[in-house]
């Protein structure tokens, strides 16, 4: 053999999917990663400008922390793409298998799936007539008690729940749901049937968050309720984050938080922040304003279907009057919509923003809490105040969201009670 051939057979060894890191097949010891990343549809060319799609982005944003604050094994990883404000991952549903780009959503549960007929929905709709595997679950199903307001139309079972600034009503259903190389039969999700509003993710939701129809509780035989994301940044074109499913394959070395559990609001995922620091300066923020709170079901949690973070209003207060004054008083300061804290040059030094949770402190490059328009001529402190809920001003969430989470490995541990944070690069 010649050494032309010799190379092209070692070329054609390495290559190959038992080889080669490209492949989504995996070994029950090995599992299956999947990408996550914006949906292709984000960077389409945009009519909206910079300035319109950040206030758009905000105000979905508004509604979602509104939501928010409104609720009372192997291993596989799957590609995260991103579509702003969501995440995605490729899914596959029924039998023959039909392609679905689901939102990731940790605080959520149910999974629901936009269906054909839906009235309301988008053009990208799961046909359950082509499945063979689909079954609709009736009325006497004990899971027809752990979905929102259950009813029953005929003898199924459906539910009517709100998502956002959309309200959506589904029927309860079961079929085999595929991520990378796991198939998951039986999976329970609500194959939506009317539609409205225009929060909803046009291709459905995954839930990740801790209730008993999220996909943690439906797969801990597999998973063992244990998961981790990287979240590529919003300009990643490609899958090129990854959700990372079961306990093996997780990093060994991590800082780590303690997970606390809201009866309020069981399905979110809260951690006890401490304190925040603005470059070396830790700040005076009154101890109620982050303390966690199970009875009023205040605190801090980690989400990622909301795009900027939120503080309560005496958190982000002090945060914006150490950030400007560390940045200079010579630099003039404006707004853009929700965001306060808006300069119309670049900031040569910004300082870093350290979340210091028990345990473990976050420190944040300024890629994760400054953004800049098209032009080059805004640059904003990408954090706001959370908004006050009539009535209810103690149950205000701190919510850490995705931007704050991009290029970063989110450990989501509930067997174990911890959350843990470490840098990775993924865009």
């Amino acid at each position: 053999m010649n050494l032309l051939s010799i190379l092209l057979s070692l070329a054609l060894l390495f290559l190959s999917p038992t080889h080669g890191l490209t492949s989504n097949s995996a070994t029950p010891d090995e599992g299956s990663t999947l990408q996550v990343l914006h949906s292709p549809s984000f960077h389409r060319k945009d009519p909206l400008s910079w300035e319109a799609r950040v206030l758009q982005t905000q105000s979905k944003d508004e509604a979602r922390v509104q939501y928010l604050t409104s609720l009372v094994a192997g291993k596989s990883v799957v590609p995260i793409a991103s579509t702003r404000p969501n995440y995605v991952v490729r899914a596959e549903i029924g039998t023959p298998a039909q392609t679905m780009l689901m939102a990731l959503d940790n605080s959520n549960d149910v999974a629901w799936i936009p269906c054909a007929g839906c009235v309301g929905c988008s053009k990208a709709l799961f046909d359950s007539s082509k499945s063979t595997t689909l079954k609709a679950l009736g009325c006497q199903a004990a899971q027809c008690k752990q979905v929102p307001n259950p009813t029953c139309l005929g003898s199924a079972c459906s539910f009517n729940m709100t998502y956002g600034g959309s309200t959506l009503a589904a029927n309860l259903s079961q079929d085999t749901l595929k991520l990378a190389a796991d198939a998951v039969p039986g999976y329970m999700f609500g194959c939506i049937q009317k539609a409205t509003g225009s929060s909803m993710p046009p291709q459905g939701l995954l839930g990740l968050g801790r209730g008993p129809l999220s996909l943690l509780s439906q797969t801990h035989s597999l998973y063992q309720s244990t998961f981790s994301y990287c979240l590529p940044s919003f300009k990643s074109v490609h899958f090129s984050g990854s959700l990372r499913l079961g306990p093996i394959g997780q990093p060994k070395r991590i800082k780590t938080t303690q997970l606390l559990r809201n009866p309020r609001r069981s399905q979110l995922y809260y951690v006890n922040l401490i304190g925040i620091r603005v470059g070396r300066r830790v700040l005076n923020i009154p101890p109620s304003a982050l303390a966690f709170n199970p009875t009023t079901g205040a605190g801090t949690i980690f989400d990622s279907g909301t795009v900027f973070t939120r503080l309560v209003k005496p958190a982000y207060v002090a945060v914006r009057h150490v950030f400007r004054k560390r940045v200079g008083a010579n630099m003039t300061v404006s707004s853009l919509g929700g965001f306060d804290t808006c300069y119309s040059a670049p900031i040569p030094s910004p300082p870093t923003i350290t979340f210091m949770f028990a345990g473990m402190n976050v420190t944040l490059p300024p890629d994760n809490f400054l953004i800049h328009s098209s032009s080059g001529t805004t640059t904003c402190l990408a954090m706001a105040a959370s908004p006050d809920t009539p009535g209810n001003v103690n149950s205000v969430l701190n919510v850490i969201a995705s931007m704050q989470q991009q290029n970063h490995r989110v450990l989501f541990d509930v067997p174990n009670s911890r959350l843990g944070v470490a840098r990775e690069f993924c865009s």
